[in-house]
């Protein structure tokens, strides 16, 4: 999520110019630069694309590790990145070189004639551009924003299509209401291809059914068509045909067995094997999601005996989630709790707060590198609304200096921006 650019930064600041006014959502700049470059969206291996408000990452996450562990390539497509550009585009289980990615860019811009293309635009034609020129067996490909209008839905026939919990979140472009979200998030289903859809509210629900309906696409809903649950410390899975027995997910919080159910399904519909799927839970990893960071400047900087925690949930499904996880871990081994926030001026900052109220925290709002930022002492301000006794401080260090009165449990949270810059000071943690 973060600009810290390299070898491609000087195509890439050239692409973000062509098109710098507020974002407007349509599919004609992309099938357009895309027909320059003889169409990579049709060269491209299975496609599984996965949309939602939250929980695709995490999806995406373990189904990445249950193909790797079938022995199949993977490509990956998520966004937005941590600590580096590079994070957003894996081939056959690398990430892009610096190189390639400046070569795939400089011919994007080249093909594009310097007509207005947005940066997600320009930069997700440069991965269908690199996902058709490395073989690999299956693309796993995240939606920007929304779906229906996304640059990424100009794929016209996808193996499958995911859809993860729709929540509340970028109203300015996608709606004000969960019907008008949850139609730009079933616009990524096509006909025919078969849609596997985590638990929804009923206004979301019901539009993912029609739309399905409508495409002549098989429909598998959590709750109904599948379902997993934890019992014992394994994870059950069961459909219509098979009651699975599988290792919990290696992700933290109750929240991921959702997302694994949504992960196993796929994989079945694939065809890989339940011992690959075990594998995959296992060993699945995704930064910034609940991640307990063990290592760097900042926890050498807390008492002995602390834990330092980084989520970059943003909106009001991810908050409730990371509200779930915090009560959790409190009531299995109760420590003072410091929370770290930091957000941007396009969220609801009240919203967000009102979800921790009841902890027993101290909050320090912080700043960090997006021009976007509320200011520490305004978000103070807005957590103070729901009644917390909140602090500003410049920096993530500055706030994590300050807790010296013995062992605590400190979650840094909010916008992933922050969650870059956190990870951005340890290398150790950075995606790879």
């Amino acid at each position: 999520m973060t600009d810290r650019l390299l070898p491609f930064d000087a195509p890439l600041e050239r692409l973000k110019a062509l098109h710098p006014k507020k974002i407007d959502l349509t599919l004609d700049r992309m099938l357009r630069v895309c027909s320059a470059l003889g169409n990579p969206q049709d060269r491209l291996p299975p496609v599984i694309h996965v949309a939602g408000t939250n929980g695709k990452g995490s999806t995406l996450a373990l189904l990445r590790a249950m193909a790797e562990a079938q022995g199949l390539r993977v490509h990956v497509y998520t966004s937005p990145h941590l600590v580096r550009f590079a994070e957003r585009i894996r081939l056959a289980g690398h990430l892009i070189t610096d190189d390639y990615l400046a070569d795939v860019l400089d011919r994007v811009e080249k093909a594009n004639a310097g007509e207005p293309l947005t940066f997600f635009e320009a930069t997700t034609a440069a991965a269908f551009m690199a996902f058709a020129e490395v073989a690999a067996d299956v693309l796993l490909l995240e939606t920007g924003l929304g779906g229906l209008l996304d640059a990424t839905n100009i794929i016209r026939a996808p193996k499958m299509t995911i859809i993860a919990p729709v929540d509340y979140d970028h109203q300015a472009f996608l709606g004000n209401d969960l019907t008008t979200i949850a139609k730009q998030k079933a616009g990524i289903i096509k006909p025919g291809c078969p849609v596997i859809s985590a638990r929804q509210a009923d206004e979301a629900e019901a539009v993912i059914e029609r739309t399905a309906l409508k495409a002549r696409s098989p429909l598998y809903t959590a709750g109904q068509g599948f379902e997993a649950h934890q019992e014992n410390g394994r994870l059950v899975f069961q459909d219509e045909d098979a009651l699975l027995d599988l290792s919990l997910p290696r992700l933290p919080g109750e929240h991921q067995i959702d997302n694994a159910a949504l992960a196993i399904k796929a994989a079945r519909l694939m065809g890989w094997s339940s011992d690959a799927m075990d594998q995959g839970l296992k060993g699945a990893v995704w930064p910034a999601r609940m991640q307990r960071l063990k290592s760097g400047p900042l926890i050498a900087a807390l008492p002995e005996g602390s834990e330092l925690w980084l989520d970059g949930g943003h909106n009001p499904h991810a908050a409730r989630a990371l509200r779930a996880h915090i009560d959790r871990l409190q009531a299995r081994n109760p420590k003072p709790l410091y929370l770290i926030c930091g957000l941007i001026n396009t969220k609801d900052a009240t919203e967000f707060f009102s979800h921790f109220i009841g902890l027993d925290a101290q909050i320090t709002c912080v700043g960090f590198s997006s021009e976007a930022v509320i200011p520490p002492a305004e978000l103070a301000a807005r957590a103070a609304v729901n009644g917390f006794k909140a602090q500003a401080a410049p920096s993530v260090t500055e706030a994590v200096q300050h807790i010296n009165d013995g062992p605590a449990r400190v979650l840094i949270c909010g916008s992933l921006y922050l969650a870059g810059d956190v990870l951005a000071l340890s290398p150790d943690t950075w995606p790879s």
